[in-house]
């Protein structure tokens, strides 16, 4: 298949949904919160979106069907694939001028796209499977989350300390795809392995730690979750700050994407190299058959440029960087810390993942187990669920369609 009739395919599908809503280019422009012309570019296939994550939303808007909201995400993988774009691999790109990298303080490393062929099968076995939630709930898969070789947990506080002992929840999805050994335990700092396997700092900790916020939002109308309750018995949406109470009362998952932070700081005098970050998938099963609530309404902003990618929906995620984006290892000290952003993508199943984070340090080596305060990071795909969001002002959820603010203009 050639670039132009994959991204036409999928040009075509869009300009259908388009045509079929009624609705005009600058109507959908507005509730998207993204310019007409890029629009114009997408129906046209004179341009193929990046992410999946607007034209979801954008096919939601027009009330696709669950069976075209899987169509379309095939096609955009394959008008993806064809355009052969730089994200796909080759090395990064040096950034700035006279050939070096202009240091920063607040690097953004967001995971987010498609691991092509994989994801393909994928979306052809999500037709297959049974879209309802019944099966969601049941025994754990008793899959704990640790990994050989690690040698400390990343906390959700202000510096990484030992975590009780963690295995995915009862609603947690049933298939693990790349557990670890059931026979590991979720580790804590421990002493710490030189280079050869010696034990000359055996009671130093990890020289690092790694601050973990699990519910970060680019901006509350790209925050979406999934609960499994009517919208009546719902409260209102949280700030950002109390999204992790939130979460938790209603026990919701991340729809479509989430966004985690790290901050990752040296310890002591010596810097610290940061080798990588590996995704490890802990569980996996069709998506949640939930109601979708949306954090925001009328946020404003365009979609971001995600500068490293990876999908879920692989069976073996990995982080790639994209053109121009500078690629790990990097440094980091006490009186140099990095911020990472990591938006993981899920569409096709219901995921339980977590990170491990490789360092160095002189002689010394290690492995920082990376999750969700001794619980993996859960992230579900939300094509076709129904959606809803709380009007500024508002009282109560309404339909996320029906709600959304119009302007009158016709198609």
């Amino acid at each position: 298949m050639s670039e132009g009739s994959a991204a036409g395919g999928f040009a075509a599908l869009l300009r259908e949904l388009k045509e079929r809503s009624g609705l005009s280019y600058g109507v959908l422009g507005k509730r998207l919160h993204m310019s007409t012309s890029t629009l114009h570019r997408y129906c046209n296939g004179d341009a193929v979106p990046v992410d999946y994550a607007p034209v979801e939303r954008l096919a939601r808007l027009c009330k696709a069907t669950p069976e075209e909201l899987v169509e379309l995400h095939r096609r955009w993988v394959l008008a993806d694939v064809m355009r052969g774009s730089g994200k796909k691999g080759g090395p990064p790109v040096q950034v700035g001028s006279g050939g070096r990298a202009p240091r920063l303080r607040r690097r953004t490393v967001v995971l987010a796209g498609v691991a092509v062929a994989v994801l393909l099968g994928a979306v052809a076995l999500a037709v297959g499977l049974p879209s309802g939630g019944e099966g969601q709930a049941g025994e754990p898969p008793g899959v704990p989350v640790g990994a050989a070789g690690v040698s400390g947990r990343a906390s959700t506080g202000v510096s990484a300390s030992p975590s009780p002992s963690a295995s995915v929840s009862p609603s947690a999805p049933s298939v693990a795809s790349d557990a670890p050994p059931a026979s590991l335990s979720p580790a804590s700092p421990s002493p710490t392995a030189t280079a050869d396997g010696g034990g000359a700092v055996a009671d130093a900790g990890p020289p690092l730690t790694v601050n973990v916020r699990p519910y970060t939002w680019e901006n509350p109308c790209s925050q979406h979750y999934l609960i499994d309750r009517e919208p009546a018995d719902v409260g209102p949406p949280p700030v950002e700050q109390d999204a992790p109470a939130w979460v938790g009362a209603y026990q919701a998952v991340s729809a479509g994407e989430q966004l985690v932070r790290l901050t990752v700081q040296g310890t002591g005098a010596d810097t610290v190299v940061i080798d990588g970050l590996q995704v490890r998938v802990v569980g996996r099963d069709t998506p949640l058959a939930w109601n979708d609530y949306v954090m925001g309404v009328g946020c404003g902003g365009n979609v971001p440029v995600r500068p490293f990618s990876v999908a879920l929906d692989g069976a073996r995620p990995q982080v790639v960087a994209a053109a121009g984006q500078r690629d790990f290892p990097l440094k980091v000290s006490e009186s140099d810390p990095e911020v990472f952003e990591i938006t993981a993508d899920a569409s096709a199943y219901d995921v339980s993942w977590y990170l491990e984070l490789s360092w160095s340090s002189g002689d010394r080596t290690g492995t920082l187990l990376v999750d969700d305060d001794g619980r993996p990071f859960r992230t579900s795909g939300g094509n076709g669920r129904p959606g809803y969001q709380f009007p500024l002002g508002g009282e109560e959820w309404v339909d996320a369609v029906d709600g959304s603010e119009g302007d009158g203009e016709g198609p």
